[in-house]
């Protein structure tokens, strides 16, 4: 494995720990007030999503719709946000977030300004669902060679 001293990517799972496969893990992100938070997380240190071979981009993106279509099933968002971003952290990895119209940032990104107050009951809801997502993303990320 390809590590980065300081990464704290290479570190540590980043997260609370779903899957881990040989390739690269999901992990629950505890984001306060979103709770279908998620993130694929490459695990050799690589900046940008082009310092993968094809044959890892196309693993990488197919953990990423695993674990989007897991979160559509269970959860039934108004929108599922997808950034690979790195400017904080740069060591690849998607974000996968589902989005709901009760969330205190919609329709803005969760990093943009709340446009209301957080709703518990709604984030609760969430929350109880989300067992069931993981079981799912587990069954079908286990399936395969990630």
């Amino acid at each position: 494995m390809t590590a980065v001293q300081g990464c704290v990517l290479c570190e540590g799972p980043g997260g609370r720990l779903v899957f881990e496969g040989a390739k690269l893990r999901v992990i629950h992100a505890q984001e306060a007030g979103f709770p279908g938070f998620y993130r694929v997380v490459w695990r050799d240190h690589a900046a940008e999503f082009s310092d993968l071979d094809a044959a890892d981009r196309a693993l990488c993106m197919e953990a990423v719709v695993v674990v989007e279509r897991c979160l559509r099933e269970h959860l039934k968002p108004a929108k599922i946000n997808l950034a690979a971003l790195g400017n904080m952290v740069a060591h690849l990895h998607w974000h996968v977030i589902a989005r709901f119209a009760e969330d205190s940032h919609f329709p803005g990104a969760v990093w943009a300004t709340a446009q209301r107050d957080r709703n518990a009951a709604h984030e609760a809801d969430i929350a109880a669902r989300l067992p069931a997502a993981e079981a799912a993303m587990i069954e079908h990320l286990g399936n395969r060679s990630f």
